[in-house]
């Protein structure tokens, strides 16, 4: 379908998490970054900006199972994670829990640490899809970086980059560096749901010019129509950094409980008896087809 005039995204929502006290214990913050129900986030269930300050070499995290969904794993600093899928800075990481899965998430020293978690929804065809991991490393992180703008995409088809990772969902994450005053115009398929989260200074959104800062969430409307929308953004005199997220919504009604997706209440109470009996396997023993390291 031909228009004359090019659908355009603006903020219709901007949010800022609080901190809160995380679950590693002394140093731990997570700001909890969807904070709108899942009619609105679909394909998006969860997000955490994980922020770890950590003084001694006494171990935290450690191994838990996953199932009926995707997690999505950008590290912003630090370290994480055991080998093979240890991950340092910059690294990227979808593991498809699908049927379900354990891995492990272990800080074993000293560190300066933050993590952007995202949990993706499955579409209900593959919501029990066999397990596999894939591993971005920054090193081969698709990367344009051109008159003071420099992206990196981790998922998809953006800025004229396409990401190696395989999707379930369509999915777009990119990191977004914008020198001051910086003006940039990039298209966006105008059904994905899509938020904006500033890591840095501040952005100004749309032709409205609307402006986020450091740590607030911006929500963009969206279309039902198929085509391109274009997403326009400005940077503040500081600058900017911020992660892009865009995904096609599977208007798939889910049921979450504890580290569990699933379609039912009977999915949960199933993953959790295949847990107790022993039936998920450690991502690491999984063959090395399913292990995908770019």
């Amino acid at each position: 379908m031909s228009r004359d005039v090019a659908l355009t995204r603006k903020l219709v929502s901007i949010q800022t998490p609080a901190p809160q006290p995380g679950f590693l214990g002394p140093g731990h913050t997570a700001r909890p970054v969807i904070q709108v129900s899942y009619s609105d986030s679909d394909p998006f269930i969860m997000l955490m900006d994980d922020w770890l300050d950590k003084k001694s070499d006494e171990p935290v995290g450690g191994s838990h199972p996953h199932a009926g969904f995707e997690t999505v794993s950008l590290l912003l600093e630090g370290e994480i994670g055991g080998s093979p899928h240890r991950m340092k800075a910059g690294d990227f990481q979808l593991m498809t829990a699908g049927s379900g899965i354990i891995h492990t998430e272990t800080i074993d020293t000293k560190t300066h640490m933050r993590l952007l978690q995202l949990w993706l929804t499955l579409p209900e065809k593959d919501r029990w899809a066999t397990p596999r991991v894939q591993d971005l490393p920054i090193e081969h992180v698709p990367t344009l970086t051109e008159n003071g703008i420099t992206i990196r995409l981790y998922s998809g088809k953006f800025a004229g980059l396409i990401s190696p990772v395989q999707n379930y969902v369509p999915l777009i994450i990119a990191d977004i560096q914008l020198q001051p005053g910086i003006n940039i115009t990039q298209q966006l398929p105008a059904s994905f749901t899509a938020f904006l989260y500033i890591i840095e200074g501040s952005v100004a959104v749309g032709e409205e010019q609307k402006v986020l800062q450091q740590h607030q969430v911006g929500w963009l409307n969206r279309f039902s129509d198929d085509g391109p929308s274009d997403l326009e953004l400005t940077a503040g005199k500081d600058g900017g950094r911020l992660v892009l997220y865009a995904g096609q919504p599977q208007h798939d009604p889910i049921v979450s409980h504890g580290p569990f997706i699933g379609d039912t209440p009977d999915d949960i109470k199933r993953l959790y008896q295949e847990f107790r009996q022993g039936k998920m396997k450690h991502v690491s023993t999984l063959p090395d087809a399913l292990q995908i390291r770019y």
